[in-house]
C-alpha cells in the first residue's frame, strides 16, 4: 500500500547543474515510483525540470489528476523527429495519395523536423508551434521571404494528424496542435478566384482551335475536369456512344517526376460530354494516328488522349505553361489553368445547372461544399431568382 501511495502522490526533487562556464543552475523535477525490475529495484520516472518548486508542484498536480484518471502517460526519450521519420511517415504511405504523402514529407523535412526534431516528444507544447508557425511566415520561404498563411495552415493540419497518432499511441496525454493558433486565412489573403465570361472563353477556345493543346483547353473548360485527370485520360475512358467519359486516372507531379495517381477523394465519376466535345475528341484521335504514322515503332502507346507526339505522357508543370503562353498569345485577360475549372463551374451556375450535378461533375465530396466554393456567384443568381419569382406571381418582371 505505501508502494501506490508513492506512485499517487509522488515527491518533488531538486537537482543543481553546473554549465560549462560555471554557473549553477537548480531545476526541480517530479518524481513517480513506477514498481520494481526484474532484479528488485526501484524504478522511478522523472518529470522537468522546472525552474520553481512552484512550477513542479503544480505540475505535480496535476499529474496526480492523470494518474487517478487513468491518463496519465509516462515519459519518453523518443523525439520529434524520431517519431515522425521512423514510425509515423512510414505508416502514413499506404494511407495516403502518393501527392499528398510527398507533400507531408517536404514540409516536415524542410520548414519542422530542422527547429523541433531534436526535442522530446513529450516536451512539445502549443506555444512552441506558434512561435515555429510565426518564424515560417515570417522567414520560412527559401528565397528569404515567409511563407504563405495557407501553406503554414497546411503544416498545422499535417503536424495536428501526426500528434493525434502519437497520444492515440499512449506517447502523448494530449495533442498540442490542438490548442495551438495557426495563421487565419483572412479574405484579403486567400487568393482570388478569377474566371473568364462565356465571351472570353468562346474567343480562347476559337483562338487555339487549331493549335496542337487546342483540344486540351477545350476539354478541360467543357468538362471541369482537374489538369491531371486531363493527362491521365485514356481513349479506352472515353464512350464516344454514349457522350460520356469516366475519370479513373490522374497524373500528378512527384519530385517533378510524373506518377500515375486515382483522383481527388479515391473516386471514379462520369461526366456527360456535348456533341461539340465529342468533336474535338475525334479531331485529337485524328492528330494522335498522324503521330503514330511519323514516329513509327519509335511511338510509345499508352492509350493517353493528351500526350507529347511521341505517345510519352505531358507533364502537369509543362501543360500549365503552354496555357499560359496561349493567353499571351491571345491578348486576353490572365487565369490560372485550374482557373478554367472555376470558369466552367460559375458558367454552370449561371446556366442554372442543379448545384448538385455540377458537383458531381467536379468530383467534389458534397454539394455544400461546392456551394461555399462557389458562394460569389449566388449574389447575382439570387436577384435572378427574385426576378423571375415576380413575373410568375405577378406577371410583370420585379
Amino acid at each position: 500500500m505505501a508502494r501506490t501511495g508513492l506512485v499517487m502522490q509522488g515527491h518533488i526533487h531538486k537537482r543543481t547543474h553546473t554549465s560549462k562556464t560555471g554557473k549553477l543552475t537548480t531545476r526541480w523535477y517530479v518524481v513517480f515510483d513506477v514498481g520494481r525490475n526484474p532484479s528488485g529495484k526501484r524504478k522511478q520516472k522523472w518529470h522537468g525540470g522546472f525552474n520553481t518548486r512552484k512550477e513542479a508542484e503544480v505540475a505535480r498536480a496535476k499529474l496526480i489528476v492523470d494518474v487517478h484518471d487513468g491518463a496519465y502517460v509516462e515519459p519518453t526519450k523518443l523525439t520529434v523527429e524520431d517519431w515522425i521519420i521512423q514510425r509515423w511517415i512510414p505508416s502514413m504511405k499506404t494511407q495516403l495519395k502518393i501527392s499528398t504523402f510527398d507533400s507531408y514529407q517536404r514540409n516536415l523535412n524542410k520548414h519542422v523536423l530542422p527547429v523541433l526534431g531534436t526535442l522530446p516528444l513529450a516536451e512539445i507544447a502549443p506555444h512552441r508551434l506558434n512561435n515555429l508557425y510565426t518564424a515560417l511566415l515570417q522567414g520560412g520561404n527559401f528565397r528569404g521571404g515567409g511563407l504563405s498563411a495557407k501553406t503554414v495552415r497546411y503544416i498545422h493540419t499535417t503536424l495536428h494528424k501526426a500528434f493525434a497518432d502519437a497520444r492515440d499511441e499512449g506517447l502523448l496525454r494530449t495533442n498540442p496542435a490542438e490548442l495551438a493558433k495557426p495563421p487565419r486565412l483572412h479574405a484579403s489573403l486567400r487568393k482570388e478566384m478569377n474566371v473568364w465570361d462565356s465571351t472570353t472563353l468562346n474567343n480562347f477556345l476559337h483562338f487555339t482551335a487549331d493549335e496542337r493543346l487546342g483540344p486540351a483547353w477545350h476539354v478541360l473548360a467543357m468538362t471541369g475536369i482537374r489538369r491531371g485527370e486531363l493527362l491521365g485520360l485514356r481513349w479506352s475512358d472515353i464512350d464516344f456512344d454514349r457522350k460520356r467519359i469516366i475519370i479513373r486516372h490522374t497524373l500528378v507531379s512527384v519530385a517533378y517526376e510524373i506518377v500515375e495517381s486515382t483522383p481527388k477523394n479515391h473516386q471514379t465519376r462520369i461526366i456527360d460530354i456535348d456533341d461539340s466535345t465529342i468533336q474535338i475528341l475525334r479531331k485529337q484521335e485524328a492528330t494522335q494516328v498522324g503521330d503514330k504514322t511519323i514516329w513509327a515503332s519509335n511511338y510509345t502507346d499508352l492509350d493517353l488522349v493528351f500526350s507529347r507526339e511521341d505517345g510519352t505522357p505531358i507533364h502537369p508543370d509543362s501543360l500549365t505553361q503552354s496555357f499560359e503562353r496561349a493567353i499571351k498569345r491571345a491578348e486576353i485577360p490572365r487565369i490560372r489553368l485550374h482557373d478554367l475549372r472555376h470558369t466552367h463551374a460559375t458558367l454552370a451556375m449561371q446556366a442554372g445547372v442543379p448545384i448538385k450535378v455540377i458537383s458531381e461533375r467536379l468530383g467534389h465530396e458534397s454539394p455544400s461544399f461546392t456551394m461555399k466554393q462557389y458562394a460569389h456567384v449566388l449574389p447575382t443568381m439570387q436577384a435572378e431568382a427574385a426576378s423571375l419569382i415576380a413575373d410568375v406571381v405577378l406577371g410583370t418582371k420585379g
